[in-house]
């Protein structure tokens, strides 16, 4: 006789592979090296050819999947000058190496220091410059140029970012409104990964709207790597808070958590990340409208919130919108 129960476990850790195996990357290692100068010529005065640089150019469009298969060694090498001799005594420079990245990556390299953002198309940043040629100031000997690894690292840019507790209905409510298709299910940790969705309006004009994966209480801390995905929140204009009227609970061993405890949770955890996310506008999204004792619920979460509005000015703006995303989504 099968385990039924057995079977379902392996059924579930296949699903699992199969999702975190999924296309959407947002960090990538490589290491960048400088070309070396070409060596001078000592009779003639002659100077080598400067070492060919490394730079990481911003593009509108792209991701660093690509990134990662246009450099699928993970050694991004630019060219060595020439060495200079009787008949060029000027040696010709090193070819200069571009690593295209899409908009919003942090380039950080193996000390943990900030390069740069790249948040403009056409903006670049020199990440390993080439070395001298060789001539009089350094004994006519080419000088290698830097070498080092750096990290691409990835913050989103979208318009809305939708941040909640798992199972909250975030990759509901983005399927329903948008032409995203996120995979959506009644268990916690659907969403792995962050996933994008484009509003189109009928004069053109389209909103960006980015499902992040659900967060867990020390997110902050990056528990249940709560880093790999509030960073993505950071360049957001504007945040959606989806929380469920029925509260949250992660497992039956944790404890339960009310719909007003879930949204004073998921506002400290962005400001234990990053005090300055409170001062992006926000907007509170009450999921699950249509289960049993909701209104009551919602009058009692309003009464409690205006009366945090006198004390904390973190919620004296927030506006409160009321939702089914299952039966907005099936209409």
């Amino acid at each position: 006789m099968k385990d039924e129960g057995g079977c379902d476990k392996a059924k579930k850790r296949r699903m699992s592979r199969k999702f975190l195996q999924g296309k959407f990357l947002d960090s990538l290692r490589l290491y960048v090296r400088g070309g070396t100068g070409g060596m001078g010529f000592p009779k003639y005065g002659g100077v080598g050819g400067k070492g060919g640089s490394v730079y990481v150019l911003a593009k509108e469009e792209g991701d660093l999947k690509s990134v990662s298969k246009e450099h699928s060694s993970k050694r991004v090498l630019a060219g060595h000058g020439s060495n200079s001799h009787k008949n060029r005594v000027l040696g010709c420079p090193g070819e200069d190496r571009y690593v295209e990245v899409p908009l919003g990556v942090t380039i950080i390299d193996e000390h943990g220091r900030v390069l740069g953002d790249l948040d403009k198309t056409g903006s670049s940043i020199l990440v390993a410059p080439g070395g001298p040629g060789g001539g009089p100031t350094n004994n006519f000997c080419g000088v290698k140029g830097q070498g080092h690894s750096v990290t691409l690292d990835l913050k989103l840019i979208a318009d809305i970012g939708l941040v909640g507790f798992p199972n909250a209905g975030k990759s509901s409510l983005l399927k329903a409104i948008s032409n995203a298709k996120p995979k959506v299910a009644s268990y916690p940790f659907t969403t792995i990964r962050p996933n994008i969705g484009v509003l189109q309006y009928p004069d053109y004009r389209q909103i960006t709207m980015a499902d992040l994966p659900g967060l867990i209480e020390g997110a902050h801390a990056n528990i249940g790597m709560g880093h790999k995905f509030l960073k993505h929140v950071e360049r957001t204009k504007m945040l959606l808070l989806i929380v469920d009227i029925g509260g949250f609970q992660l497992s039956p061993r944790h404890t339960p958590r009310s719909c007003l405890e879930t949204v004073l949770l998921l506002n400290k955890e962005l400001e234990l990340y990053k005090e300055d996310l409170l001062e992006k506008p926000a907007v509170l999204v009450v999921n699950k409208m249509d289960s049993e004792g909701a209104d009551e619920k919602l009058r009692a979460i309003q009464s409690h919130l205006k009366d945090l509005a006198g004390i904390d000015d973190t919620f004296d703006t927030v506006v409160i919108v009321v939702i089914n995303v299952i039966k907005t989504h099936r209409t």
